[in-house]
């Protein structure tokens, strides 16, 4: 159990600070642990990030909301393309989902920065939190399952 909650937090960490890899620490967990945690490992892990890119994502929907940005947002040309990005990941979650998970996944365009954008966009909730949640996991299995069959 302890082996979960220390990747819940480590990945909480990763998911706050870049600079800590998740995937190489699931990987020498996975070297050292043994068969039959790989995806329970990414579960907790994906779980944790998720957690910290709620962080980043609030973050970033908060301080849309400070007169600093208001001003720098009421530009006409300014504000025409921040309402047209909004209403098409509003009005369309399938495509603001996809992009998250996507992103989630591979990492192309990095999660962290999505995880901004969407905050300042205010993608809804039942919309950025499964997918990020998804993709993580799978991505954090894959990495787990394949350090475990090279391994053997």
């Amino acid at each position: 159990m302890s082996l979960y909650l220390w990747s819940f937090g480590v990945s909480i960490a990763s998911a706050l600070f870049p600079l800590i890899n998740m995937e190489v620490i699931l990987g020498g967990m996975a070297a050292t642990v043994g068969d039959g945690h790989a995806f329970a490992l990414a579960v907790a892990a994906g779980a944790g990030q998720t957690v910290g890119k709620i962080v980043w994502y609030e973050l970033t929907r908060r301080s849309f909301d400070t007169e600093w940005v208001q001003k720098r947002l009421s530009g006409p040309k300014v504000s025409q393309s921040y309402l047209r990005w909004q209403q098409r990941i509003d009005g369309r979650p399938w495509f603001g989902g996809s992009i998250m998970l996507v992103s989630s996944f591979a990492g192309i365009p990095p999660l962290l920065v999505m995880a901004a954008v969407a905050g300042a966009l205010k993608m809804r909730m039942y919309v950025f939190l499964p997918t990020i949640f998804v993709g993580r996991t799978l991505r954090f299995w894959l990495v787990l399952a394949g350090v475990e069959s090279l391994l053997g």
